[in-house]
């Protein structure tokens, strides 16, 4: 038998309110219920869950939407030490150790007084004292579709005091299991080193033929004082890219066309061939192959704040639009959550970073990219992050297209479950970079 918490919105649960709720418990497992109204326990499952051993201080599992005649299964995946974005999936219930609870707070003290983040520091404590075990089996039905996603939530402007509480949570995780580094002041070395020109935009394609060349356009129209090329690695494009690209280059001796002697390369896997490239200059720029600068003076703004740190990476704002480049929601994705103090810390509980991306080259090539189509940036991202201060722009300088051929284009639950085990992974080895840094 267990005692049984309703958390209707669990991204929303004051600290204070789940103290009580925990408090009034008399069982050893308390049952948390995150599925709001219309979510039903099976309890058929539950008691089929395997004895739990001392170590395990929560357990959650699969769960059902049904709608009318229809029912889905959505899949949970495996809780690791990099799980600690505030957004994991644990399903509709995850059933509690009251001993694991009264044990952290021993350690830790009661939970703190947070408006929005009594489970988010629940779990995380939880995550300290013991382990927490995904049961492959459902264990919740829902009786209505899943929850709107919250992909933007944490570059939302109206969710900023949310984020701050989410991020002071973190942060104390972080300290907690000595993974939490002080402020980075360290600059990235200007190279000695001769370059063809000072930066060079960074665009790997495969099958864009719809948007390849107003991408390779709008990287050519930058107005800078500085000489740049565009370097475009084509993926080996079956749907005519490659003739369209063909002739950028015969038009314009600053298009370099890459193409790689091996198949299956990754996005990126693209980079580190470009960056690699004798074209190559100093910095190099991101520009997807769907996507845009927003003006002339993107090129000049993001080399001109590679220069003032010198920073190892700089990093700007987007706007999202369609497929005719109308403004669509969220809008602008600026990341304001970044501080300069913290953003290093912090990058661990989100997400990602933002767009467009730039590097200083010679890092790019000392620290290659790890050769997948997602999170390849977050990766890098974080290991910079840890060593050297990032920069940042605030103000929109790309056109990001959302349309039916986008990679972020309604990914069904199996490839966002891969994505998120992939950035969990990521996490979890700069977690353990970190603490044998700190040691």
């Amino acid at each position: 038998m267990y005692d049984t918490i309703d958390l209707d919105s669990p991204n929303d649960v004051p600290g204070r309110a789940l103290r009580e709720k925990l408090d009034l418990a008399a069982t050893p497992w308390v049952a948390v219920s995150l599925g709001g109204p219309g979510a039903e326990i099976d309890e058929a499952a539950v008691q089929k869950l395997s004895a739990p051993d001392f170590q395990t201080a929560a357990i959650y599992g699969d769960y059902r939407t049904s709608l009318g005649d229809d029912a889905t299964v959505h899949p949970t995946i495996d809780y690791s030490p990099g799980s600690i974005r505030d957004d994991f999936d644990f399903g509709l219930l995850v059933l509690v150790s009251m001993a694991h609870v009264r044990l952290a707070e021993q350690r830790w003290g009661r939970l703190d007084d947070t408006r929005w983040s009594g489970w988010y520091e629940l779990r995380l404590r939880l995550s300290r004292v013991g382990q927490l075990v995904r049961a492959d089996r459902v264990l919740c039905t829902r009786r209505r579709g899943p929850s709107e996603s919250s992909h933007f939530a944490y570059v939302d402007p109206r969710n900023r005091d949310v984020q701050l509480e989410r991020e002071a949570v973190a942060t104390r995780h972080l300290r907690a299991i000595g993974a939490w580094l002080p402020h980075r002041t360290q600059m990235a070395q200007r190279s000695n080193a001769t370059w063809p020109v000072e930066a060079s935009v960074i665009v790997p394609v495969r099958n864009r033929l719809r948007t390849i060349a107003d991408a390779v356009r709008s990287a050519l129209s930058q107005h800078t004082s500085f000489a740049f090329n565009v370097i475009v690695v084509d993926n080996h494009s079956t749907d005519g890219t490659s003739g369209v690209l063909d002739g950028l280059a015969r038009d314009d001796c600053r298009v370099h066309v890459v193409r790689p002697a091996a198949t299956g390369l990754q996005i990126g896997g693209c980079w580190n061939l470009a960056v690699a490239s004798p074209h190559c200059g100093r910095y190099a720029v991101q520009l997807d192959s769907d996507d845009r600068y927003s003006g002339p003076d993107t090129l000049a703004r993001v080399v001109d704040k590679l220069r003032e740190g010198p920073y190892a990476m700089v990093v700007g704002s987007y706007r999202l639009v369609d497929f005719d480049l109308r403004e669509i929601p969220p809008g602008v994705i600026d990341h304001r959550e970044w501080t300069d103090e913290n953003g290093h810390n912090n990058l661990l509980r989100v997400n990602g970073i933002g767009a467009p991306r730039a590097y200083d080259t010679a890092l790019v090539r000392a620290n290659p990219l790890p050769d997948v189509s997602y999170g390849e940036d977050y990766a890098a991202a974080l290991v910079f992050s840890r060593t050297y201060r990032i920069g940042r722009i605030y103000e929109p300088l790309y056109l990001c297209r959302r349309w039916e051929d986008n990679t972020d284009a309604a990914p069904p639950i199996e490839l966002t479950n891969r994505r998120n085990l992939y950035k969990d992974s990521l996490r979890t080895r700069e977690i353990e970079a970190r603490q044998a840094l700190a040691q």
